[in-house]
């Protein structure tokens, strides 16, 4: 029996999941870059808190959004999979 992770449109499903992956792991280093370098800052001078309270209320939706949407997808993939590997045991 073959393994339905092998077939080409599985095989094409899992790349576009790693770059999803990759590149919502991008976004997230680049805020989390823009909130530490802001949080240094405040620190500095308290007057950058309000930039870096900003920040976050405008930047963290987007991240919880991205993580949603990849989990999103890759549960989708999952049962996609699962499926795939009930129908070729029957």
């Amino acid at each position: 029996m073959s393994n339905p992770l092998h077939t080409p449109s599985a095989l094409e499903a899992m790349q576009a999941l790693c770059d999803r992956f990759r590149d919502t792991k991008h976004d997230l280093n680049n805020v989390f870059a823009v909130l530490l370098a802001l949080s240094e800052l405040g620190q500095r001078n308290p007057a950058n808190y309000e930039r870096l309270g900003k920040a976050v209320l405008e930047r963290c939706p987007q991240v919880v959004h991205d993580l949603q949407v990849f989990q999103d997808e890759l549960f989708a993939l999952l049962e996609t999979v699962k499926a795939a590997g009930e129908a070729k045991a029957q």
